[in-house]
């Protein structure tokens, strides 16, 4: 008989060595959390923050963007536990959904695991397609181009996963992302804190309209979604 499982003490259901460290999927009661080299990542107990990230790039669009011809294409960095993409998937006003993410077991734990509860139907859109490669390199070394960027690898600009990842985040790495933006596109990025010196990183590196809109939160500091926009 299998004993059940405890709300308060997490389940380990894998655990995975890869080229950037370790990735670990928990079950918490009902809740699935994703922890990257014993830092924790996302859970599945709100996906506020993940869905506002979505709503606040494609609002921050100019008005000809958002009801244009062509339906604005959207880039989501990092699948995390799926919310960010379950939300635009969802929605028909977005075009093209790409979802780069470096680690081949959160990819699985979507595809054949637990977190398709979360992201079975936006996976199954024809117009969505999953990158299975490093954010940072792809934003330096692609040619696709995009009308928004919702960017959630991190736990923010300030607290990030490895360091690796400051790349993206460095004068150089933000104009790599202002050039997979077409005119006028947006980046939105999310952190879990207010991050002042990052707002003038974005307008050092060619941003305008740079701005932070709060999500609240149960306790703490709310969790930020940082905005720029590229000059159209």
């Amino acid at each position: 008989m299998t004993a059940p499982v405890t709300p308060d003490i997490p389940e380990t259901l894998d655990r995975r060595q890869g080229p950037f460290g370790e990735v670990v999927l928990r079950r918490r009661g009902a809740t699935y959390e994703i922890i990257a080299n014993g830092c924790f990542l996302m859970d599945t107990s709100d996906g506020r923050s993940e869905r506002l990230l979505v709503d606040a790039a494609y609002l921050a669009l100019d008005p000809h963007g958002r009801s244009g011809q062509r339906p604005p294409d959207l880039l989501i960095g990092g699948l995390g536990v799926g919310f960010s993409l379950a939300h635009a998937a969802a929605q028909p006003h977005w075009g093209r959904i790409a979802v780069v993410e470096r680690e081949e077991a959160v990819i699985d734990w979507h595809r054949t695991g637990p977190l398709g509860a979360v992201s079975a139907a936006a996976l199954a859109d024809p117009r969505t397609s999953v990158l299975h490669t490093d954010l940072v390199e792809y934003v330096a070394e692609s040619d696709d181009l995009y009308d928004a960027l919702c960017l959630d690898i991190d736990n923010g600009p300030d607290w990030t996963v490895d360091e690796d990842n400051r790349g993206l985040y460095s004068r150089a790495g933000l104009a790599a992302c202002r050039d997979r933006l077409r005119p006028g596109g947006v980046l939105a990025v999310w952190s879990a804190q207010p991050s002042p010196a990052f707002e003038q990183a974005l307008r050092d590196a060619g941003f305008e309209s740079v701005r932070a809109e709060e999500v609240p939160v149960d306790r703490g500091v709310p969790d930020v979604v940082h905005l720029a926009r590229k000059p159209g």
